[in-house]
C-alpha cells in the first residue's frame, strides 16, 4: 500500500529537472550594454563595424568588455548602465545616424548550453526591473504640408470647373495657397467656389490690376485638428506596432501637444524595436510613364535594390498615385515561384476599386511600387545668440523596390516582389500591418528607465514574500512534522515549475504578478492542509496508519480539483476582461495553480509513499 509504480517517480524527477534546468537562467544577472544594428533589416553588420564602435568608445573613455558579432547586430558590454548614454553618443557620432540604428540593451550571461535548449531568464516589467524609455516628437507640418498639397491639386480641380480661369496656383512655403488672376470678375467668381467648396480654408484678397490674387491657409481650427489627428492616428499605430513585437505590458501615451512617450519592459533586441517604432515607411503604387509624357506629369527614381541600381539606374513613374499604404488592411510575407521573398498585401473596399480602376485600363504597362522612408538626423546649428542647439534635419528617401508588368486587372488582393531579404520582407509587412503614420517621428529621448516603484519599495516586498514564505515552512514543519517536511519540498518544487514555466512562455512578472505567485504559496499549501486534516480525522477514528494514508489524499483529491477549478476560471476571466497588471496577476496565478496542482497532489504522495510505502508503520508523524 502506498507505493508508487517506478515509472512515476521517474516522471516526477523528469518534471522536477526540467524545472530547475528551465529556471536556473533567472540565476544570471544581464550585463548593461549597447547594440547596433542597420537601419534596413536586410543590412549585414561586419566586424569593421565593432573595430569602429570600440575605437570611438576608447576614445571617449569608456571602458567595456566583449565585443560580438552576429549576423544583424553587434554587441558591446559595458561595465555600468551610468555608461550606456555615453557609449550611445560615442558610437552614433563615430558611425553616422543614417546607416545604424545604436540602441540601448541588456546582454544575456546565460551559459550557451542553457541558451541552446531554449532557456531564458523571465522577464520583469518596468515596476520590477525598470526598461527602455522612447520619446518621439511628430512631425506635425508635414501632415499640414501634405494636406495643403491635396488642395492646390483641388482647388486647381474646382476652378476649372467652375470656368474660373487662373494664371497660375502654386503652394508657397508649404503652407499658403496663391491662386493669381487677370480680371476681377475671375477672381469673384473663383473666391465664391473656394468658400463654398472649402470652408476650412481662410480667403484673403490682394494685388490690383492684372495681378489679382486669392490666397488661401488653413486656419487655426484646422490646423489643430490635423495636429491632433496626425498624433492619434501615430499613437494608434505606435501601439499597433508594440504588439506586432509581441512586448508585455508596453507603455504608450501622448505627452504634450505633439509627443508620445513609448516604454518598453523586458525587450531583449531595443535595436529592432527601437527601429521599428522610429521607421516611417510607405507605399506608393504608381504606373510607369509613357516615354511621350511630359515631365512635368511623370517623376525618375532610382532602384531600391543594389544590384537592380547598377543595371538600370532607375525609371520614370507617373506623378498621379494609384493608393498608398494607408489602404492597406493587412499584409503578409510570402515566396514567389522562384523562392524568393514578397509581400501579399490586402487592401480595403475603396482602395481595391482603386487598384481595379487603375490596372483594369493598364493590362500590359508596368506599376511600379515605390518605398519611402523618411529619417532625421539631429545636427548641430547655431542660433540667433550664438548658442549651439541641435536640431532633426528630416530626408526623404524615395525608390523603386519592384516594377512589374500588369498581367490582369487586379483587386483588394495582390503581392508586392523585389525585396532583398525575408527579414526586410517581414519588417515590411509588419509596418503595413500595423498601419502608416501620419506624420513622420524622430527619436527626442531615450534612455533606460529604473523600475518604477523604487528599489527599497521593491527589496521590502520582496522581503516580505520571503519572511512570509518562511514563517509558512515553519509553520508546517512544527503542525504536521514529516508531513510538513514533505509539503514544504513539495512547495519548493512548485516555485520552481512556477518560475520555469513562465520563463519558458516568456510572460513579463509585475508586482501584481509576485502577488499571484504568494497566493500561489497559500493555495498550494492549503491543498496539503486538506490532505493532511483528513489523514488525522481518519486516524481519529481508528483507521490503520497505512489505509489513513490513502484515504486522507483520495478523499480530499476532489474537493481540492474542484476548489482549483472554481480559482483559475476566475483567473482567465481576469485575463480576458482585464488589462496590465490585472493581467499579470491571472497569468502568474492560472500558471501557480496547475503546477500546485502537480506538486501538492502527485509530488507531496510520491515523497510521503518513500518515507512510509510498503512498511509496517505504527504511528504516524502528522
Amino acid at each position: 500500500m502506498n507505493r508508487y509504480p517506478i515509472w512515476k517517480y521517474f516522471l516526477i524527477l523528469a518534471v522536477v529537472a526540467f524545472g530547475l534546468i528551465y529556471a536556473a537562467p533567472n540565476l544570471y544577472k544581464p550585463d548593461p550594454a549597447v547594440q547596433i544594428s542597420g537601419q534596413s533589416s536586410a543590412m549585414v553588420i561586419g566586424p569593421d563595424v565593432l573595430a569602429n564602435a570600440q575605437k570611438a568608445l576608447d576614445e571617449a573613455g569608456i571602458t567595456y568588455f566583449g565585443g560580438e558579432v552576429g549576423s544583424k547586430a553587434v554587441l558591446i558590454r559595458l561595465n555600468s548602465m551610468e555608461e550606456q548614454l555615453p557609449a550611445k553618443r560615442a558610437i552614433q557620432g563615430a558611425l553616422g545616424h543614417n546607416d545604424y540604428v545604436v540602441a540601448l540593451n541588456l546582454a544575456s550571461t546565460t551559459p550557451p548550453w542553457l541558451s541552446d535548449i531554449g532557456a531564458s531568464p523571465m522577464k520583469l516589467g518596468l515596476d520590477l526591473a525598470g526598461g527602455v524609455h522612447f520619446l518621439m516628437e511628430v512631425d506635425t507640418n508635414t501632415i499640414v504640408k501634405n494636406n495643403m498639397e491635396s488642395y492646390e491639386q483641388e482647388v486647381k480641380s474646382k476652378l476649372r470647373a467652375a470656368k474660373a480661369r487662373y494664371r497660375s496656383v502654386d503652394l508657397v512655403d508649404d503652407r499658403e495657397i496663391i491662386a493669381r488672376f487677370r480680371s476681377e470678375e475671375l477672381r469673384s467668381l473663383a473666391l465664391s467656389t473656394m468658400r463654398k467648396e472649402f470652408p476650412q480654408l481662410q480667403l484673403r484678397e490682394l494685388g490690383s490690376g492684372e495681378n489679382l490674387e486669392i490666397r488661401a491657409t488653413l486656419t487655426e481650427q484646422e490646423v489643430k485638428q490635423l495636429e491632433d489627428y496626425a498624433v492619434s492616428q501615430n499613437l494608434t499605430t505606435l501601439r499597433n506596432r508594440v504588439n506586432e513585437l509581441g512586448v508585455a505590458e508596453p507603455i504608450v501615451q501622448r505627452q504634450g501637444r505633439n509627443r508620445i512617450v513609448v516604454e518598453l519592459p523586458g525587450v531583449q533586441d531595443t535595436a529592432a524595436a527601437k527601429r521599428i517604432i522610429g521607421k516611417t515607411a510607405n507605399l506608393e503604387y504608381r504606373m510607369e510613364a509613357r516615354p511621350d509624357e511630359l515631365v512635368s506629369s511623370k517623376e525618375y527614381f532610382e532602384y531600391r535594390n543594389e544590384t537592380q541600381r547598377q543595371m538600370y539606374g532607375g525609371a520614370w513613374l507617373e506623378r498621379q498615385i494609384i493608393i498608398k499604404g494607408d489602404s492597406v488592411t493587412n499584409a503578409r510575407v510570402g515566396y514567389d515561384e522562384s523562392g524568393f521573398p514578397q509581400v501579399n498585401i490586402t487592401l480595403d473596399a475603396r482602395g481595391g476599386e482603386l487598384m481595379h480602376r487603375a490596372t483594369w485600363k493598364n493590362v500590359g504597362r508596368r506599376m511600379g511600387t515605390l518605398f519611402i522612408e523618411t529619417r532625421f538626423e539631429p545636427v548641430t546649428e547655431i542660433d540667433e545668440n550664438g548658442n549651439e542647439v541641435t536640431v532633426q534635419k528630416r530626408t526623404e528617401e524615395r525608390k523603386i523596390i519592384s516594377l512589374a508588368t500588369v498581367q490582369s486587372a487586379l483587386g483588394k488582393q495582390f503581392r508586392t516582389t523585389g525585396l532583398d531579404s525575408p527579414a526586410e520582407a517581414q519588417e515590411l509587412a509588419l509596418l503595413l500591418r500595423a498601419g502608416a503614420l501620419a506624420a513622420p517621428m524622430y527619436f527626442v529621448e531615450e534612455r533606460v528607465i529604473g523600475p518604477s516603484l523604487g528599489a527599497d519599495n521593491i527589496k521590502v516586498g520582496i522581503q516580505s514574500v520571503e519572511y512570509g514564505l518562511l514563517a509558512v515552512l515553519i509553520c508546517m514543519l512544527i503542525s504536521y512534522r514529516v508531513f510538513g517536511l514533505a509539503a514544504n519540498l513539495a512547495l519548493a518544487v512548485n516555485l520552481i515549475l512556477l518560475v520555469a514555466v513562465m520563463s519558458l512562455l516568456g510572460a513579463t512578472l509585475t508586482l501584481p504578478g509576485i502577488a499571484g505567485i504568494v497566493l500561489t504559496v497559500g493555495m498550494a499549501v492549503d491543498a496539503n492542509v486538506l490532505i493532511f486534516s483528513r489523514i488525522r480525522e481518519e486516524l481519529r477514528n481508528g483507521m490503520p496508519p497505512q489505509t489513513a494514508i490513502t484515504a486522507g489524499f483520495d478523499n480530499a483529491y476532489s474537493t481540492i480539483v474542484d476548489a482549483n477549478i472554481t480559482t483559475l476560471i476566475v483567473a482567465v476571466i481576469l485575463y480576458a476582461i482585464g488589462s496590465g497588471p490585472v493581467q499579470g496577476f491571472a497569468v502568474t496565478l492560472s500558471i501557480g495553480i496547475l503546477t500546485s496542482m502537480f506538486s501538492a497532489i502527485m509530488g507531496t504522495r510520491a515523497i510521503i509513499n518513500l518515507f512510509y510505502g510498503g512498511r509496517r508503520v505504527q504511528k504516524l508523524w502528522i
